[in-house]
């Protein structure tokens, strides 16, 4: 590690911000959590909980504290409607950095209404543009690192090409015959409205470190699976988040905890999907080195592509099956999508960091089914289906299944 640093933390009381920021405050950086507990609010109305047990906030530092961490602080703001309130914050603490987690992370639940499509959109790109304009006005360095998705390129067919790391190399014709090369951002496909959001925030993270010099890394991370690092299996009120249900949890941890309860695995459409993962413990470790390893002054809107491996999701079933001797049930796709896609992706950037890359094995497999069987009775098997469906014909298809 380099210098240490005073990172705020946006959105770190969620599943990606609660293990990044105790990692962060682990390697020797000052840590302030700044979240709205939008979270825990949406777990209510769905009236769904985490499998695991998930303390409240100042339990959670409490425990850290405990266990010889060093100590984080907790600021209870909304980024997408506190403007001056986030202002005020940034001057008076002056961090050096900043990490965005503070998104609705669902595209399910970004898809399930009127109201859940609204709400997305206002958070993520209001809370995206008020920081943005926040640092602006506060005269500041801060360095951004951002939580983006895979989901910008979209999952269509990609024709075997190499996804880059947000810039794409292209040629453009003139009227004369010749040509010219220029990189530009690599044409997006949202394939949500959560993803959506996360092209946009692309759109205005270029346009702030062009016009005002932000230094900004967007990571462009695919799903996470697994659910605790080594910093957060220390204390039980450390635990972290694992969503199971059909609006928030990920593919592969949904597959391991169906396994877990002998509930049949859950394969919407084909299974031939093709997705980008990376375990929660690889995801931490890139926030931590996109932050000591910031774009200098001037610097274009850093890309990394944060993933380590791709599979189809009718692979991962199948591994899974084969690991437990769980059932598959193939269901109807909620989500307007392409039956099948490929999907090749460079992240050499992060390898080049020195990422040692956390692969799709066993033992890591089976230690989140442990989990899952610890926690069975807190499941609501009602909840498991996907209820959350794209376009009126996929609603009437999965409400008929």
């Amino acid at each position: 590690m380099g210098v240490a640093m005073k990172v705020f933390v946006l959105g770190g009381d969620g599943f990606c911000g609660w293990p990044c920021a105790v990692n962060l405050a682990e390697a020797g950086h000052e840590v302030v959590i700044i979240d709205n507990l939008s979270r825990r609010k949406i777990d209510v109305d769905l009236e769904v909980e985490s499998l695991t047990p998930i303390a409240t906030m100042g339990d959670r530092l409490k425990a850290w504290e405990q266990v010889g961490g060093k100590p984080m602080r907790f600021v209870h703001l909304d980024l997408a409607h506190e403007y001056q309130r986030l202002v005020d914050l940034l001057v008076a603490e002056r961090p050096d950095s900043v990490v965005h987690f503070a998104e609705q992370r669902a595209a399910p639940y970004s898809m399930k209404s009127s109201a859940t499509k609204r709400y997305t959109v206002d958070n993520n790109v209001n809370g995206t543009h008020n920081l943005l304009a926040a640092i602006v006005e506060s005269g500041l360095d801060i360095h951004i690192v951002h939580l983006g998705t895979m989901g910008v390129y979209g999952y269509g067919s990609h024709r075997g090409a190499t996804i880059p790391e947000g810039y794409l190399k292209v040629e453009v014709p003139q009227p004369d015959g010749s040509r010219f090369e220029e990189e530009i951002l690599h044409p997006a496909s949202p394939g949500s409205v959560y993803h959506m959001t996360k092209t946009l925030d692309q759109l205005l993270f270029l346009y702030y470190n062009k016009n005002d010099l932000i230094r900004i890394t967007d990571l462009h991370q695919g799903i996470v699976w697994g659910t605790n690092t080594e910093a957060t299996e220390r204390d039980p009120r450390l635990t972290n988040r694992f969503d199971y249900d059909g609006d928030y949890g990920t593919v592969l941890n949904r597959f391991l905890m169906q396994a877990a309860i002998g509930y049949p695995l859950t394969v919407h459409g084909t299974g031939g999907q093709t997705r980008a993962f990376i375990h929660m413990r690889d995801s931490v470790k890139c926030v931590q080195l996109a932050l000591e390893n910031p774009p200098a002054k001037g610097e274009r809107v850093k890309i990394f592509n944060q993933m380590t491996e791709s599979h189809q999701v009718g692979e991962l079933a199948r591994k899974v099956a084969a690991l437990t001797d769980a059932q598959i049930n193939y269901l109807p796709n909620p989500r307007n999508e392409a039956v099948e896609n490929d999907l090749i992706v460079d992240n050499r950037c992060f390898i080049e960091l020195g990422l040692n890359p956390t692969t799709l094995d066993d033992g890591l497999l089976a230690e989140v089914v442990d989990v899952a069987r610890r926690w069975a009775d807190r499941c609501d098997r009602s909840r498991i289906p996907c209820q959350s469906a794209w376009t009126q014909t996929q609603a009437q298809a999965i409400q008929t299944a």
